[in-house]
């Protein structure tokens, strides 16, 4: 199939997102207010609150999810360790609410996200678990965790360093590095600030073929 159908990846960060929908057979756009020269397809220097959602064939966000962490009662408290982020997952959802075309929204385990599948790095092999929420206009399966199998998780938090952790989320031992990518899945970037707040490629893939159904289309994903 010579034309692929587009996906607007709203908040894209480093691209994770992005490129798990365009290994399952999307275009992807992305659009962030913070400039990201690792971003592997085309970018957009953009409010995603206020960019515009027409002409795509479907829609990705993943708004800040500061408020929904497990360390926003750190940040409550000792609020000059952390940059505040306003809400921006129910305006997002608000946004998204209204489109004709299929839609999904990450977020973190605790937010607000009715209807929402949780997906796991170690249902896919991968070394992470990163527990990571997904809501969308299509109704979704996602793959079992599989704890068991995977053992002891890796971590891949903050900008780097050697020390071990054990979090109630399965925050194993800290990587950084090529070692971070790898446990992710990523094959493009091992800058460690990035790699940190990143969604594992397998995740979306295995999402995006769902959207492709949901939209009648069956694509050649190489």
């Amino acid at each position: 199939m010579a034309d692929r159908p587009v996906l607007l990846d709203l908040f894209c960060g480093g691209g994770g997102c992005a490129v798990g929908y365009h290994r399952a057979g999307f275009d992807v756009i992305g659009v962030d207010v913070v400039r990201q020269p690792e971003y592997p397809f085309r970018f957009v220097l953009a409010d995603a609150l206020t960019y515009p959602l027409d002409g795509f064939d479907a829609v990705h966000a993943s708004p800040p999810c500061k408020r929904h962490t497990a360390l926003a009662a750190l940040d409550r408290a000792r609020p000059h360790l952390f940059d505040p982020h306003p809400d921006c997952l129910g305006p997002t959802l608000a946004r998204l609410a209204g489109l004709a075309v299929p839609w999904v929204v990450e977020n973190v385990p605790g937010a607000p996200l009715p209807g929402a599948v949780t997906y796991c790095g170690s249902a896919f092999g991968l070394a992470v678990r990163r527990h990571r929420l997904f809501a969308s206009s299509v109704e979704l399966a996602a793959p079992a965790c599989n704890h068991a199998a995977q053992g002891r998780p890796l971590g891949v938090y903050g900008t780097g360093g050697a020390w071990a952790r054990t979090a109630p989320g399965g925050g194993g031992v800290k990587v950084s590095g090529a070692d971070a990518a790898r446990a992710l899945g990523v094959d493009w970037t091992v800058r460690q600030a990035t790699l940190s707040q990143m969604i594992p490629p397998a995740y979306t893939e295995h999402i995006g073929r769902q959207v492709l159904a949901a939209l009648g289309l069956v694509l050649d994903r190489g």
